[in-house]
């Protein structure tokens, strides 16, 4: 199995998208890469964390690689907008690819230069290793999932 944690905005529907890829064993909703340990999303909502909504993905690369995961990732944000999705905006809401394993990093560069020429401006997700990672809430576990009629910025 292998690991990436990707941050698209709001992290359930995020989740919910990635949750539905054949390949993608688990998914888990969390705060990645700030400087508070252990944060609640009432102290992320702040954006004073560094934190950002993230989903932590791990899937069977047997039944579907990095490639294609990064590809289904760029078709669900605006890579473009800094600090913001949709209409979630703040620093919790910047992209975000966040690796796990060093080599993953040549892969994910080459992705986002590829990905880069769809787009005149420039492309501003993040692309560093994940240096934290904790899980969020459990009302925020599979949110969609459990509140069918709640809010995504994505179209699922």
């Amino acid at each position: 199995m292998k690991e990436i944690v990707l941050a698209g905005g709001c992290f359930w529907g995020v989740e919910e998208y990635f949750s539905r890829i054949p390949g993608v064993v688990e998914t888990k909703v969390g705060y990645a890469n700030g400087t508070v340990p252990n944060p609640t999303y009432e102290q992320v909502k702040t954006s004073t964390t560094g934190h950002a909504e993230s989903v932590y993905i791990q899937y069977d690369e047997h039944k579907i690689n990095l490639e294609e995961i990064l590809e289904k990732y760029w078709e669900i944000i605006d890579p473009t907008l800094l600090n913001r999705q949709g209409p979630d905006i703040g620093s919790q809401y910047r992209t975000g690819i966040f690796f796990i394993h060093p080599d993953d990093e040549e892969i994910i560069k080459k992705s986002k230069n590829e990905e880069q020429k769809k787009y005149d401006q420039p492309i501003v997700t993040e692309i560093k290793p994940l240096k934290s990672f904790y899980p969020a809430e459990e009302y925020h576990q599979k949110y969609l999932k459990k509140n069918s009629n709640g809010y995504c910025h994505i179209k699922l």
